[in-house]
């Protein structure tokens, strides 16, 4: 059980990588990122998020309703999150894609990464 909060504490406070990073693809813009998230949900295990364009997050983590908002700022995905009403915080976030996958990595490139499914 706490392996599993563990896993979607993780996922949402960024937003395990299992592929190389070489094939993922540094997104650069806000139209970019936008075009890649655009009427699709963000999963991984235990999490299912929605983006909007308009600056939007919702969704679930576990069984907890995930809500906040998002702006694009110098390359970045920033983010203020909450997850069950607690807040997670705001964290600026360089943005990967590669095929139906997307990863975002906390600290402006520099922390640690969260990869998800886009579908």
């Amino acid at each position: 059980m706490m392996r599993t909060v563990t896993s979607v504490l993780a996922g949402l406070a960024l937003f395990g990588a299992s592929t190389a990073a070489a094939e993922f693809a540094k997104v650069d813009s806000q139209e970019e990122f936008i075009s890649l998230i655009q009427g699709k949900e963000l999963r991984r295990p235990f999490v299912r998020l929605e983006v909007s364009r308009e600056g939007e997050i919702s969704g679930m983590g576990a069984a907890w309703a995930v809500t906040g908002n998002w702006t694009w700022q110098d390359g970045y995905f920033c983010r203020d999150l909450f997850w069950g009403g607690d807040p997670l915080g705001y964290n600026c976030q360089e943005v990967r894609a590669h095929q139906n996958r997307i990863r975002f990595t906390s600290d402006r490139g520099s922390g640690d990464s969260a990869e998800f499914r886009l579908r």
